[in-house]
C-alpha cells in the first residue's frame, strides 16, 4: 500500500490509513492523494511553515505562482488562519487546528462544476524527537468515466507539484531549525 504511485509519495502505511478532514469532504466515490515527509525541525516549526501556504504556494514558482519567488522567511501573522481564508489561491479553508492540519476545498468553479470539489488536509504530527511528519492528503470526487479519468490525471500532476511543494518546506523548516 505504501508508495504506491501516483496516489501517494513519500507515505507510509500509518499515514495512508489515517483519517483526514478532507477524507469526509468530497462526494463518494473519491480518490485519496497522500503525500509526506520526515522534517528534521520541532512540529511548531514546520507547522509555521505550512501556514506559510497563505502568502505562497511553495511549489514550482514559476507555473503556480507567476514566476515570483515564494517568501523564503516566515511571514509575520500567516500563522493566524482563519475558516473561510483562500490558501494556495483555489481553495477555502474549512477547518483549522493550529499546530495540527488545515484543511480547504475548492471554490466553485467550471471545472469544480464538472468533476467536483477537490479537498485537501496539510496535517503536522510529531515524529522522532525533534523532527515532524508533514503529511498532505488531498480528494478529488471520481464519478463515472470521467470522474475516474480527472482524479488520476489530477493525481499526478499533483504528485509533481506537491512532492516539490513539500521538498521545500521541509528544506527551510530544517534550515530555520539549523539557526
Amino acid at each position: 500500500m505504501a508508495g504506491r504511485l501516483p496516489a501517494a509519495w513519500g507515505a507510509d502505511v500509518a499515514d495512508l490509513l489515517r483519517d483526514h478532514p478532507a477524507d469526509s469532504l468530497v462526494e463518494q466515490p473519491a480518490y485519496a492523494m497522500t503525500r509526506a515527509v520526515t522534517v528534521a525541525a520541532s512540529p511548531e516549526l514546520t507547522w509555521r511553515w505550512v501556514c506559510q501556504m497563505a502568502v505562497a504556494p511553495y511549489s514550482y514558482d514559476l507555473v503556480d505562482n507567476l514566476g515570483r519567488r515564494s517568501p523564503r522567511e516566515l511571514t509575520p501573522g500567516a500563522e493566524d488562519l482563519r475558516v473561510g481564508q483562500s490558501m494556495l489561491i483555489i481553495f477555502d479553508l474549512v477547518s483549522v487546528d493550529p499546530g495540527r492540519q488545515w484543511t480547504g476545498v475548492t471554490r466553485p468553479s467550471l471545472v469544480s462544476r464538472w468533476v467536483g470539489p477537490v479537498s485537501v488536509t496539510y496535517a503536522v504530527r510529531p515524529a522522532a524527537a525533534g523532527t515532524s511528519r508533514l503529511v498532505a492528503r488531498m480528494v478529488a470526487r471520481e464519478r463515472g468515466v470521467g470522474g475516474w479519468l480527472w482524479a488520476r490525471s489530477l493525481a499526478w500532476g499533483d504528485l509533481v507539484m506537491m512532492r516539490k511543494q513539500l521538498l521545500t518546506l521541509k528544506a527551510l523548516a530544517e534550515r530555520d531549525a539549523r539557526r
